[in-house]
This record gives structure tokens, sequence and C-alpha cells, in this order.
């Protein structure tokens, strides 16, 4: 074990929706099987802003943050696998032993977990502590920055891979935020043919362009099923993934999806939606599935999952995850950052939030 930090550190607390305080809080404690990780980076999740502008969190306070990583500060009785030093990228589902999905490794499919950064205290902060085994290793070629996103660009090749994409099949994205961006790169990496990708944001169009794809459309300024028609020589695509959370888009999907088609619904609904009885009586006959997502695969014991997957592709270079960030923002500036996304005062993809270096 290392010498343990002041008793004190720096974090942002959520004590009410809308009541952000940039305060000092308690270093977290190491227990036995527990990790504290040193953030390195922690990325702010579209899901965050609602929970601290709108919805709340599962009780006040809260440190928000769960897509992060960071190095190993101390380590308690117990831990075997990793030691002061390593960097490392955490998993913040914290699952329990005695529910038949986590028996079958699918922990995200539990009942009665905890989560950092939502109902346990996450990585706003200068310290998070963890399980040793929601835990891996960062390889050595791949930057803290990146690695902080492990988490949503794991979600991403989560919705490709229930999408069951193959090589060739048409697929169109809807939505370029950030994981809207993550799954264009990993359905490119994937061998997917024409990848039509829509969104209303010129900005976020560019970064896609920039990416390589060439299909990017301003949704806005053109009728969505005539694109896909004109691409697809009228069958529509094999694909449809809604990364927006937006009603338009929900719809959109479902209109665009060919006989047999598959349609994922990834982005966290924002409003109701409302099918209308035409568009549900075409999906019945176009016989399309229709696919929920939440979450990514992770493993204990395997070395094959989705954040295992995420960091090869990281280190390989097959997916290139810096030209989303945006943003890197001191600790002591994140709550003037999170305002800024609420606001939509300026352009962003992702923002990084980070501690001063000591």
């Amino acid at each position: 074990m290392s010498s343990s930090p002041e008793s004190e550190m720096e974090a942002i607390v959520l004590h009410g929706i809308g009541d952000l305080r940039y305060e000092k809080v308690p270093v977290p404690q190491v227990e036995a099987g527990q990790v504290r990780v040193r953030i390195g980076f922690c990325g702010v999740c579209g899901s965050d802003i609602p929970r601290c502008f709108s919805k709340g969190t599962y009780s006040f306070p809260t440190i928000c943050g769960h897509e992060f990583a960071g190095t190993v500060e101390s380590c308690g009785e117990g831990v075997k696998q990793f030691q002061p030093g390593d960097r490392v990228a955490v998993f913040p589902l914290l699952w329990r032993e005695d529910h038949a999905a986590c028996e079958q490794g699918k922990y995200a499919q539990s009942d009665g977990y905890d989560y950092l950064g939502s109902r346990s205290d996450g990585a706003f902060s200068e310290y998070v502590v963890a399980p040793e085994r929601n835990l891996i290793r960062v390889p050595d070629n791949v930057s803290l920055e990146e690695a902080a996103m492990t988490e949503p660009a794991a979600v991403a090749l989560h919705a490709v891979r229930r999408a069951n994409v193959r090589l060739g099949d048409s697929v169109a994205v809807f939505g370029l935020g950030p994981i809207g961006l993550m799954v264009a790169q990993w359905l490119k990496a994937s061998g997917a043919g024409t990848i039509l990708l829509f969104d209303i944001q010129p900005e976020k169009l560019e970064i896609a362009r920039k990416l390589g794809f060439e299909h990017a459309y301003d949704s806005r300024n053109l009728n969505v099923s005539e694109v896909v028609e004109t691409l697809t020589h009228g069958h529509g695509v094999h694909v449809a993934i809604e990364a927006a959370g937006v009603p338009p888009t929900m719809l959109a999907a479902m209109q665009v999806a060919r006989r047999a088609g598959r349609v994922v619904l990834l982005g966290n609904p924002a409003a109701d939606v409302t099918l209308p009885a035409a568009l549900i009586s075409q999906a019945m006959r176009r016989e399309i599935d229709i696919l929920g997502v939440w979450n990514s695969d992770f493993s204990v014991y395997s070395d094959d999952d989705d954040w295992r997957t995420v960091l090869a592709a990281m280190a390989s270079g097959i997916l290139n995850l810096k030209p989303l960030i945006t943003h890197r923002v001191p600790l002591v500036e994140g709550i003037a950052a999170l305002e800024m996304m609420h606001a939509q005062s300026e352009f962003f993809t992702k923002v990084l939030i980070h501690p001063e270096a000591k």
C-alpha cells in the first residue's frame, strides 16, 4: 500500500437539483478488496446534465461523474492485481453477487446494483474508491484522456454488437454526440457498407467528415427518408441506430429500416414518443426488430468484453477519439462547464474534467 493522501480532497458536489458546489470533502477510505484511484480525467456524460439540473440523483449529496480513468494511489488488503502507479479505467457499475444476471456475467442487467457517479460518489473529484474487480489496466500507448472515454465507447460498441452488423450492411445513425460518433467508427471497423449519419449541428457533421465519413447530413435541410431511399436503391437500411434520444429521430429510425431490418434504441429518451398507427403498421409489415441497449458488457475473468475491446482498439488506432474532445476543464472550473453544457451556450462534444496536477 502507498502512503495515504491528505485527508481532504476537492470535488464538485451535488447537494440538490441545480445546487452544485465546489468544496472540500473527506478522501474516500480504502477497504479490503478496494483500490483508490487518483482521477486523471472524467468525461461528462449526456446523462450527467439532467442528473445535475433537472432529475437529480438517488440521494444527496452526491459526487457525479462515471466516465473516468486515472492512476492507482492506494490498494486495500487482499488486492493482488494492481499496485500504486498503475493506470486504470473503471467500470462504474457495482453489482451484487446474488442476482441471476450477475451469475451469468450480465452485470448491467442486474437489479439492486450500485453505480459510481449516480448512486455512490463518482469522479468529479480527485479520488474515487472502487472494487479491484472493476478495474482494467490501460495500455501503455493509450492516454488517460482517451481511457476516460472507455465507458461511452463501450456503450457504442455494445449497440453495434446488439445490432448484429454484418459485412456490407447499410446503416443509418441518428445523433452525432460523442456516442453517435463512436458508433460510426465501430461500424466502419465492423465492415459496414454505406454509413449514413444525421444530425442538426454543422459542427458535429464536420467532425464526422474529418473522421472520414462522407455521408453526413444536416437533417434539418433534407428529407431523411428520401436520402436513405436514394443511397440504398429504395430498400432502406439494414440497421438504423437512434443515438439522440428525441422523438423525431426515433420515428425516423423506424421509417428508414428495410424489410427484416433492425432498429437500435441507444439514446436516452428526452420525452415521450407517440408512434403513428401507420408507422406501427409499416414496422409490422416489414417485420423489423427493435432492440434496446443499455450500458455495456464487462467481464471479471474473460479477456473478451466491450471494455477490453475498446482499450485494444484505442491502442491499435482503430478507434480515434481525440478529435471528439472539445473541452479539457480543470476541476475548479467544472461547475461552469456543466452550466455551459446545460445552457448549450457554446458548441461541445466531449468535455473532460480533470483535477489540477499535484
